[in-house]
């Protein structure tokens, strides 16, 4: 089979941070320390998921100051935060104090649109009213721009301060933030937006299916888009979900496979009104996983590739599956470790 060149040049993972809900703090730390051995490993990034009303990580710039304490090197993530719950002005301050603390290694993923369980917690978020606030791409851009630092007001506007009159603006500025925001693409609409407004792209393993009901033209088409509008010298992040193998005992083999074989049914017709595709999970030793990789026509397109953990594994099992992928998987890809050390 003739394989697709491929030149990986940036390895992150994506973690869920889960955690059992009557311990947060055992998960929350055990996650704290992926990261670290992530680190170690090489990896050149990681990120972490934002969720509400689940057992996992609810606040990504709260973990992240965290995480920058632990960590030195890799780049940390949020992949991605909906922008629809959150204060543009507040997040913009946040994220600033992340990025401040972690010596410039932030990226900010986001989202936008009406944000999951609206129903449920929109009024415990706002105030009365909410549903009529704007969840579009313009709160992004709000985001975006508070993170500038320019000053606010006119010319004439300075605020008392312990060390006298100063003109107002948003604290800390961290320089070089802007460059380092992300917007989660899935469709041709928000890649075409991301692109006109310089956002880097991040797409994985789940798309809408427009005009297609192959994952991999739509992905494809979506790229293109994104290029076109503006985004051809951004970076792209490619998202799959890779499990491999090769060191795990019997009956993690046997549990991974199971896994991904209740997985797979979706993978074959696009689900629900919206059309979504999903990708085939990757799971299998580190040659099949290499041959269907290789095999994957998004992945000559990109230079950075997101190892993706599954949400249901446990600490053991993350550690073993980024091992795998590290050592056996990601050199085959062009790639090298940033600065691996004995993990």
């Amino acid at each position: 089979m003739t394989r697709n060149k491929i030149s990986i040049s940036h390895i992150g993972f994506l973690s869920p941070g889960n955690y059992p809900a009557d311990d947060p703090l055992d998960g929350l730390e055990k996650t704290l320390a992926l990261l670290q051995y992530g680190e170690a490993l090489g990896f050149a990034s990681a990120w972490v998921r934002q969720r509400h009303l689940e057992p996992g990580i609810s606040s990504a710039a709260a973990f992240l100051a965290a995480a920058t304490q632990r960590t030195s090197r890799i780049e940390l993530g949020t992949a991605v935060i909906p922008i629809g719950y959150e204060s543009p002005y507040r997040l913009a301050e946040d994220l600033s104090t992340v990025d401040v603390l972690s010596r410039g290694r932030l990226n900010i993923g986001l989202s936008a649109g009406r944000p999951l369980h609206a129903d449920l917690i929109g009024r415990l978020v706002f105030d009365d009213g909410w549903e009529s606030f704007d969840f579009t791409y313009g709160r992004v851009l709000r985001f975006v721009e508070n993170l500038r630092g320019r000053p606010i007001g006119d010319e004439d506007a300075f605020i008392k301060t312990p060390f006298g009159p100063q003109r107002p603006r948003l604290q800390p500025h961290a320089k070089g933030l802007t460059d380092r925001i992300w917007y989660g693409g899935g469709s041709l609409k928000s890649a075409g937006w991301a692109g006109r407004n310089d956002l880097n792209l991040l797409i994985g393993n789940v798309t809408t299916g427009e005009g297609t009901d192959d994952f991999f033209v739509a992905q494809r088409r979506q790229l293109e888009t994104y290029r076109a509008a503006g985004g051809a010298d951004r970076r792209v992040a490619l998202g799959r979900v890779i499990v491999p193998l090769d060191s795990a005992d019997a009956k993690t083999r046997r549990r991974y496979l199971d896994y991904a074989d209740g997985r797979t049914e979706r993978t074959l017709t696009p689900q629900g009104e919206r059309r979504t595709l999903y990708a085939r999970d990757l799971v299998g030793t580190s040659e099949e996983i290499l041959e269907r990789l290789f095999a994957d026509p998004i992945l000559p397109r990109v230079h950075e590739l997101r190892l993706e953990l599954p949400y249901e594994f446990e600490d053991d099992d993350y550690r073993q599956i980024v091992h795998d992928f590290v050592t056996r998987i990601a050199p085959e890809l062009g790639w090298f470790p940033a600065d691996q050390r004995a993990a």
